[in-house]
């Protein structure tokens, strides 16, 4: 009685080999899109690191795909994996929060309240005054880390929930001012972050 060897079975081809390529998709993918974020946050020697893991496990992969070029389902779990690899990348960097933001909120009302909130809050800001097309506005500054930005949002819409504010991403800050305390967990959170501001 002769036995198909295990990895010559049609379990291992049409289940085991598609399961492993989309497994290892999944992480090639969302540690590439770890190490574009890495990257343009000028992370130096991580991101290299990562790029080695990410072919690595890409050339195993796709080593897996040229032989076995008349396996369909492999194809459907490359492309699978690459997918899904997108989406776990994404949550992860949502999860880790890497980086400083710059929020700039236009208000016409008056913002002294939210000015004075942000503050106390631990949160670096200047504030300008300014024209807009309906009138005099403020222009408030405040830089961030990225983990603290519901907190700022919730901040806004509080004190000035129809203010027009809007949020970019920052490579590199200087002169920056950190908090020696943590924030209480039921408040809303210290920003750790302060601006080196020349007036109000």
């Amino acid at each position: 009685m002769s036995h198909t060897p295990f990895f010559n079975s049609e379990i291992f081809t049409w289940f085991i080999l598609p399961l492993l390529i989309f497994i290892a998709r999944i992480f090639d993918v969302a540690i590439g899109t770890i190490r574009v974020i890495l990257l343009s946050r000028n992370t130096k020697f991580l991101a290299p690191l990562l790029g080695f893991f990410e072919v690595l496990i890409w050339l195993l992969a796709i080593g897996q795909i040229m032989q076995n070029l008349t396996n369909v389902a492999c194809y459907i779990a490359y492309a699978g994996g690459f997918a899904m690899g997108n989406f776990v990348g994404i949550c992860i960097e949502n999860k880790l929060a890497m980086g400083m933001l710059i929020i700039r909120i236009i208000t016409t009302k008056d913002a002294y309240k939210l000015i004075d909130f942000l503050k106390s809050s631990g949160y670096g800001i200047t504030s300008i005054d300014a024209q807009g097309i309906r009138g005099r506005v403020n222009i408030i500054y405040t830089i961030i880390k990225r983990k603290d930005t519901q907190n700022v949002v919730a901040i806004i819409k509080k004190f000035n929930p129809k203010a027009f504010f809007s949020i970019e991403d920052i490579r590199m800050v200087s002169e920056g001012i950190f908090p020696l305390t943590k924030p209480h967990p039921k408040r809303i959170y210290r920003s750790p972050f302060r601006l080196h501001r020349k007036g109000k």
